[in-house]
């Protein structure tokens, strides 16, 4: 995907990101959230995520058109060999391979910090209605995840109950013990993935 480039997001790309992710609130039920976070609300969250996780964003033509990042899976230090991922893109931007590039990039990133094992969190529709489809499970699944678990009925948004899947998939083996966990900014401050 040549007119893309993947790189680090920062503090300072939250308002960008932030129109991204905003849709996915008010729009969907693709996040559960209720209220679009505030400005503020969203630095602290990009913030916090890369005290020890990466953050990446897709930017063509200067415009930031999606962005994906890890964070803690469990908050117990037993977990951290496992990571839970995010991607979000511009409503527009989906289907054109950005998000497989941005996936493509935590795993290579989660390697690299001794990470075996990546979990999705996802809304699921009993059926696909105008404020989630199966879009997110079906990219999930050609990314290499299966599904790991289910709680039906779970959530409701828009007056509609909703499942939640968790999809999961090891990017390591597990035949010897875990090496040391890396922060990012560690890995960072080494060589860049």
């Amino acid at each position: 995907m040549p007119d893309i480039t993947i790189t680090a997001a920062a503090v300072e790309d939250a308002e960008a990101l932030l129109s991204i992710y905003a849709p996915y609130v008010t729009d969907t039920a693709v996040s559960f959230e209720y209220e679009v976070p505030s400005l503020t609300d969203f630095r602290g969250r990009i913030r916090e995520t890369l005290r020890r996780y990466p953050f990446f964003k897709a930017v063509r033509d200067g415009e930031i058109v999606g962005y994906a990042y890890l964070g803690a899976f469990k908050g117990r230090t037993a977990y951290d060999w496992s990571a839970e991922c995010s991607v979000y893109l511009r409503m527009n931007e989906r289907g054109r391979g950005i998000g497989r590039a941005l996936y493509e990039r935590l795993e290579e990133t989660a390697r690299l910090q001794g990470i075996r094992n990546l979990y999705a969190c996802i809304a699921v529709p009993e059926k696909e209605d105008e404020y989630l489809t199966l879009d997110s499970p079906r990219f999930h699944a050609r990314m290499g995840f299966a599904e790991v678990g289910r709680f039906p009925w779970c959530a409701a948004k828009f007056g509609r109950w909703y499942h939640m899947i968790w999809m999961g998939k090891a990017i390591a083996g597990h035949d010897a013990p875990p090496g040391p966990f890396i922060p990012f900014p560690e890995l960072e401050k080494g060589e860049q993935p």
